[in-house]
């Protein structure tokens, strides 16, 4: 199966101009996909397009990874009403440091094969550009009747829409091509990929190099991810989830596809995983017959989470989820980092007590009562233990005059209390 019999199965075509399958067919084809480098981490709204760079180059492709670090300075009007935020160059250059770390885990860099991984950033080649220059070996090529025709382009200059759009951002077009006639210059990059409202774009790359050098260039997009539900895809209460384990943890980020829709699991156990189609196939048949044992969804979450973060990073979320269903230990909760602990258990009450509290040994019938008053009374506390239905950090409590003292920290700091199955509660020390 080549390359776009692959995406094509997978559903990750949205257009593709005439000749790119022939071209790929034909010979190593170097290619390329922008990544924006606003922050410095990659979210899974960049998964799409990681996953086409993995795909390129595991069919023996060149990917190549644009950091938009003059792109980024810009803002890019594509699907949005408003211009972003402008970086300095001090935080694009950290930024692409940090992108092309957690791309390593996707794409061979220094593997020493022809089709190893290249990584560039625009900035490097348009900081130097005059504007003279521009206009004179660019903005000749293109004419403003073909730019005013983009989609993107008729949105923003829509009279409803009354923040216009400045030059700056109907520049970004012919920015955006000067980078595919640079690659197309330097490393004979043949093809530019994308999410799909980025097609403007591209083929204004792949006219610039017609126009200029008379070369034959080719254009791929991807459909935009939508969830089922309307929501959208990689957006949690608390925001983006992100690919850096330091802004949403390994659990938050598997629990994340473990509870899409079916629908969803279907569409995303293709596009995001490198499953094989007999793999995905038997899994959704198994699937539709017990959708309740959501085994799709099991298989998605282990399978992204194992690409994005590793086999230890998925071990450990898959523990932690096994606390919330009344199965982990003491010893799970005292090996879980802070971040963790606090996601698993955000929303939970917290009572917080002087360290003073726990400076000697307290009963837990007094702990729990007259100090943090999770429990209304002893009474109703020693009713609990002798129904078995009282644990502190995943221990049963049988004797409610048991005592708690600092040897039952977590992370130097908390306690945690479950009555029953489904409810916990966090005892802090103050600061």
């Amino acid at each position: 199966m080549n390359f776009v019999e692959e995406l094509r199965w997978r559903g990750m075509i949205h257009d593709i101009m005439p000749g790119t399958e022939e071209q790929l067919k034909k010979e190593m084809t170097t290619g390329y996909i922008g990544f924006d480098p606003t922050a410095d981490s990659l979210h899974i709204g960049n998964l799409v397009g990681i996953m086409l760079l993995k795909h390129f180059q595991l069919k023996g492709h060149r990917p190549v990874v644009l950091i938009g670090g003059a792109t980024g300075m810009i803002g890019d009007p594509s699907g949005k009403s408003q211009e972003r935020n402008l970086l300095d160059e001090k935080t694009l250059r950290h930024n692409q440091e940090a992108i092309k770390q957690q791309l390593t885990r996707f794409l061979d860099f220094d593997a020493g094969k022809a089709n190893d991984a290249v990584l560039v950033n625009n900035y490097d080649w348009m900081k130097d550009y005059t504007f003279l220059e521009f206009i004179r070996d660019i903005g000749k090529h293109i004419t403003v009747n073909y730019m005013m025709a983009k989609e993107s382009v008729k949105k923003r200059l829509d009279p409803a829409n009354k923040s216009g759009m400045s030059f700056t951002e109907f520049s970004y077009q012919l920015v955006q091509g000067t980078d595919f006639l640079h690659l197309y210059e330097t490393l004979g990059c043949k093809l530019q990929m994308g999410g799909s409202d980025q097609w403007g774009n591209i083929v204004t790359g792949t006219e610039l190099i017609r126009r200029k050098l008379g070369g034959e260039a080719y254009a791929l997009t991807s459909p935009l991810i939508t969830k089922a539900d309307g929501g959208k895809f990689g957006k949690t209460e608390s925001g983006n989830v992100w690919l850096d384990p330091k802004r949403t943890s390994p659990y938050k980020f598997y629990q994340y596809w473990l509870n899409v829709s079916d629908e969803d699991a279907e569409k995303f156990i293709r596009i995001f995983t490198l499953l094989s189609k007999e793999e995905i196939e038997d899994l959704i048949r198994v699937h539709r017959t017990a959708p309740h044992a959501r085994v799709l969804q099991k298989r998605l979450a282990s399978e992204v989470t194992t690409l994005v973060h590793g086999p230890e990073a998925l071990a450990g979320a898959e523990e932690v989820s096994r606390i919330l269903f009344g199965k982990g230990t003491t010893e799970t909760l005292k090996n879980m980092d802070e971040a963790t602990f606090l996601d698993v258990f955000s929303g939970v009450p917290v009572y917080e007590i002087d360290r003073s509290v726990l400076a000697g040994e307290i009963p837990a019938s007094e702990l729990l009562t007259d100090t943090t008053g999770i429990f209304p009374s002893k009474g109703e506390l020693r009713r609990l233990v002798k129904g078995g239905g009282l644990s502190i950090n995943k221990n049963k409590v049988n004797d409610p005059e048991m005592k708690v003292s600092e040897q039952h920290l977590i992370n130097g700091k908390y306690i945690l209390v479950q009555k029953g199955k489904k409810n916990y509660y966090l005892i802090k020390l103050k600061n």
